[in-house]
């Protein structure tokens, strides 16, 4: 499984997801990243990982080395050489490419060209979460990379990890039709729930999560204030703040947060745990944090950001009309909007509820079964 992260939590978050899923007796899962933080995970036995030098995007065209101070060339054709090595030493029955087709700066495009000639009965899939960005953006993008032509030439599947009647990227996005082909929608990611004894308690409880935490300080802010505004509330807080955001800004809102007996967490290993005995979540409306909230059937508020890319307010909007949750505009955000649909979500969550309860996660289930097709047509 190759995941490019050149920041946030996303695309290691959902590789991971992945892994942990399909692993069983006599399945080895090797992944390729550049996540800084992937070594914080636990890696069930059969999972391992290869960490390339990680890269950070200044702009659409401009990434830079994460820590290590050299050329941006170098750092690319150092990783361009340690996905090939991993491939052609691991030898893979089958090759998970998250999100772009070339992979970072094409950094992946070898690889593939070297399995298509010499690892005739590999499957390379490409995996997609449910929304990219908007149509235009994503037509022009995909266009420019001339990405087309490589799905034609050298991916047996495209997995999109969502529903058809939700959001349908070969539509939205004008697959070609032998592309639109091969495009199989798996349905939404499930996550685990954990084994945990429900406790009967005096207050509810509130979970804000911001992924990573790189562009999400603007939430953490105006539910701070919307704390402190209001004096005392009938319901406890924890704040998981993200790996990435600012120390400087860490501690500012760790100051507020003990003032106001809020619990505050830069980083949990599993958030599943700590969001299953939540009464809410608050949280950006990432891939992964929605299929989280759908699978432990939890209310949510989403505050989608809309800037680079419009993918998180899409999301929010798809889901709000499929009655999954609430959102608050990036810009229309305050303490005081935040605070009516707090108290709504918790104090009358309504048809939600009912309409997470009905929601299926078909993700693995389908994950599996193609897998189980791939070694049928390979023996």
């Amino acid at each position: 499984m190759y995941s490019h992260d050149t920041y946030g939590l996303g695309h290691i978050r959902r590789t991971m997801a992945i892994a942990r899923n399909l692993v069983q007796p006599g399945v080895n899962i090797l992944i390729v990243t550049g996540s800084p933080i992937v070594g914080r995970y636990s890696m069930p036995k059969g999972i391992d990982f290869v960490r390339m030098p990680g890269m950070i995007k200044k702009s659409n065209s401009l990434y830079v080395p994460h820590s290590i101070k050299v050329d941006p060339k170098i750092a690319i054709s150092i990783r361009k050489e340690i996905i090939s090595a991993t491939a052609k030493t691991f030898k893979p029955d089958l090759f998970i490419v998250d999100k772009v087709p070339s992979g970072l700066k094409n950094e992946v495009l070898p690889t593939l060209k070297w399995i298509k000639k010499k690892l005739p009965c590999t499957r390379v899939v490409l995996g997609l979460r449910d929304i990219l960005d908007d149509a235009k953006s994503t037509r022009a993008d995909w266009e420019k990379k001339k990405f087309p032509e490589i799905l034609r030439d050298l991916y047996s599947e495209i997995w999109v990890y969502g529903e058809k009647d939700l959001y349908n990227p070969v539509t939205e996005y004008a697959f070609p039709d032998d592309i639109a082909a091969k495009t199989v929608f798996t349905g939404y990611i499930p996550r685990k729930a954990p084994n945990t004894r429900k406790v009967k308690r005096k207050h509810k409880h509130v979970l804000v999560t911001i992924g990573g935490g790189g562009d999400g300080y603007i939430v953490l802010d105006n539910y701070l204030k919307m704390l402190e505004s209001n004096g005392s509330v009938d319901f406890k807080t924890l704040m998981i703040t993200g790996p990435f955001l600012s120390r400087d800004r860490l501690d500012e809102l760790a100051d507020r947060a003990r003032a106001l007996k809020v619990k505050i967490n830069p980083f949990v290993r599993n958030i599943e745990k700590k969001m299953d005995s939540a009464d809410l979540v608050v949280s950006m409306g990432g891939y992964n944090t929605m299929c989280e909230i759908l699978s432990l059937k939890k209310p949510a508020l989403v505050i989608p950001r809309d800037k680079p890319r419009q993918e998180q307010l899409i999301r929010a909007k798809v889901f709000k009309g499929r009655g999954l949750c609430d959102y608050i505009k990036w810009d229309d955000v305050s303490p005081e909007t935040m605070r009516e649909k707090v108290d709504m979500l918790l104090n009358n969550p309504g048809s939600c509820v009912e309409d997470l309860e009905n929601f299926a996660m078909t993700g693995l289930d389908v994950m599996r079964k193609r897998l189980e097709h791939f070694r049928e047509n390979c023996q």
